[in-house]
């Protein structure tokens, strides 16, 4: 249930407004030649929220109905709005703030931007205790659709260690190296949020793991992922690749970028799942 009335016509002005101020350039689009429409087309900002042009003519009417959290979140992403203007977002939509796992759930308009200019490049956005928010579709080429899990299992160390599936893309013989950086990065996370945070209610649902559980009393810190990554793809084999990280500190949230040496059976292979697509690969 909202917590205030929805201010339709704040809402509408709002929604035109930014719709008219973004650019093609600024969400990863090209321009086209016979382009006249002054921002984005209503089409093109109903695609990257989420949802119908038709509702949101409504919503840009003043006529729509309630956007829910989620909504508004999909809605707060596709504009490439700052928390701040997200916030805003929020209350016109009659809800007073965005609940924690939609806050950390939104992806900075900086990220954005970067992610936009990747799309023929194996790249993800991840949040803080692992959530994969945003693939690109070579990454999920590579690894599969990981943005479709809710709670707990949203978190990819979550799914390490409880779900057999999730190690199936990794070179055995890295599983237990795996296992170790993820306990000991997710203790670093708990122990700088504190009690109640994402982080330290991942610890307790992990608890009753026996691998977690032996790994998490060892008490291991500072353990680095490796840049070097060696993915099994259960169709064209194993990939070897790099992986550049982009962090947001105020957000959380690292970008992870995917990269092969030119040149090398890896690189050639990376190219495939880059031609290929995901409706090839990503129901592997």
């Amino acid at each position: 249930m909202a917590d205030t009335a929805l201010d339709g016509d704040g809402l509408a002005d709002f929604l035109r407004g930014r719709r008219a101020s973004l650019q093609p350039e600024d969400v990863g689009l090209r321009r086209g030649v016979r382009r006249r429409t002054i921002g984005l087309r209503r089409e093109e900002v109903a695609e990257l929220c989420d949802m119908s042009a038709d509702y949101l003519a409504r919503l840009e009417r003043g006529s729509g109905s309630q956007p829910s959290q989620q909504m508004a979140a999909a809605i707060a992403r596709g504009l490439r709005l700052t928390p701040d203007e997200r916030d805003h977002l929020f209350l016109l939509c009659g809800h007073r703030l965005p609940t924690r796992h939609l806050r950390e759930a939104h992806i900075s308009p900086g990220l954005l931007r970067v992610m936009d200019r990747l799309q023929d490049t194996p790249a993800q956005i991840v949040g803080p205790v692992g959530e994969t928010l945003q693939q690109t579709p070579p990454a999920v080429a590579l690894l599969g659709n990981e943005t479709h899990h809710t709670g707990p299992a949203r978190s990819a160390l979550y799914r390490w260690f409880t779900d057999p599936t999730a190690r199936h893309r990794y070179l055995p013989e890295d599983h237990h190296q795996h296992s170790r950086v993820y306990v000991s990065t997710l203790r670093a996370s708990a122990t700088a949020q504190g009690p109640g945070s994402s982080a330290a209610l991942l610890v307790a649902d992990l608890q009753h793991n026996e691998e977690f559980a032996e790994l998490w009393n060892r008490h291991e810190v500072g353990l680095r992922w490796s840049s070097a990554k060696r993915f099994v793809h259960p169709q064209i084999g194993r990939i070897d690749v790099y992986c550049q990280t982009l962090l947001d500190p105020d957000q959380g949230q690292s970008l992870l970028i995917f990269t092969a040496t030119p040149g090398t059976e890896s690189h050639d292979k990376l190219a495939l799942l880059t031609v290929l697509g995901t409706d090839t690969f990503a129901g592997a």
